[in-house]
């Protein structure tokens, strides 16, 4: 009973998560338009969009987005999280699409990954209209294959994001070169070249296998690293809000799913005809035990 109960707290804690990342990366990318960040016109060039609309237009998307990210963290429903899912993928695009390194696409993994793992987490059927408009709420009694499918889509998300933003650190990227500047590094090229390598290989070890410590590192490591950009601080920090949580909701997933395994290796039945008779004696030999002492 304990077990159960703690585990639908932590998926339950899971579901929180995943909302409040959803809604900071598009807070986040909401203020830029609101600002009116210059570098959007790029993005709007794509679809062959001048700087004055551009400007204009910046706004008007601003403030969907953020109505958008409020509106997952008041009153979440499947059509608001497929649509940022689209959102998120399309507005990462639009960096390799305007001559971006693709590396910026898929640092922004979290932005599409987050409310993606959400939707799958608590379900969806096409067919279900009122569904889409329905309020989620979390799931708890699910089968131990869903539990471990999340766990492998946070772990391929947290991979992109860390292995996008360490080939941003190889490539020694402009603006990660001025953020390492700005906190004195002498050879700023130098750092951001250990940076990356890490990220790297962080990003498989996380693929290959999450260590529960290691993964709570990562975190704090992505939020505090996000804290020095030059321009935009607190925006920039807080549009990346599904990186963060994807690592900690990765940290949570994947005490349950060790649990999981412990619980299924414990209750395995025995495979061989020692084990068997093993099994057939062991009540009573506990039951002598006890009464022994």
């Amino acid at each position: 009973m304990e077990d159960n109960l703690k585990k639908m707290d932590g998926l339950k804690c899971i579901y929180l998560i995943l909302r409040i990342g959803i809604a900071m990366c598009f807070i986040g990318h909401g203020a830029f338009g609101i600002i009116t960040k210059p570098i959007w016109c790029n993005y709007f060039g794509v679809f062959g969009i001048g700087h004055n609309l551009a400007y204009e237009l910046m706004p008007l998307v601003g403030s969907i987005d953020i109505a958008l990210g409020v509106t997952m963290l008041i009153y979440p429903v499947r059509a608001i999280a497929a649509w940022l899912v689209l959102w998120g993928i399309v507005t990462a695009s639009l960096r390799p699409l305007s001559g971006e390194p693709f590396a910026e696409f898929i640092e922004r993994a979290g932005n599409f990954g987050a409310p993606l793992m959400l939707l799958w987490w608590v379900g969806f059927d096409w067919t279900n209209v009122k569904s889409w408009l329905t309020r989620i709420s979390p799931k708890v009694d699910v089968e131990q294959k869903k539990i471990e499918q999340l766990s492998l889509g946070l772990r391929m998300v947290v991979f992109l994001l860390l292995v996008g933003h360490g080939w941003l650190n190889l490539i020694h990227k402009q603006g990660i070169i001025d953020q390492l500047i700005g906190l004195h590094f002498e050879n700023a090229t130098f750092i951001a070249s250990c940076i990356g390598w890490f990220e790297v290989s962080a990003a498989f070890l996380i693929l290959i296998k999450p260590i529960r410590p290691f993964i709570l590192t990562l975190f704090i490591w992505k939020m505090a690293s996000e804290l020095f950009y030059p321009h935009y601080e607190l925006f920039e920090w807080i549009e990346r809000g599904g990186s963060y949580t994807s690592l900690l909701a990765l940290w949570v997933m994947a005490d349950k799913v060790q649990s999981l395994r412990f619980h299924r290796i414990r209750l395995a039945p025995p495979q061989t005809q020692a084990g068997k008779t093993f099994t057939r004696f062991l009540p009573s030999f506990r039951s002598d035990f006890r009464g022994s002492h």
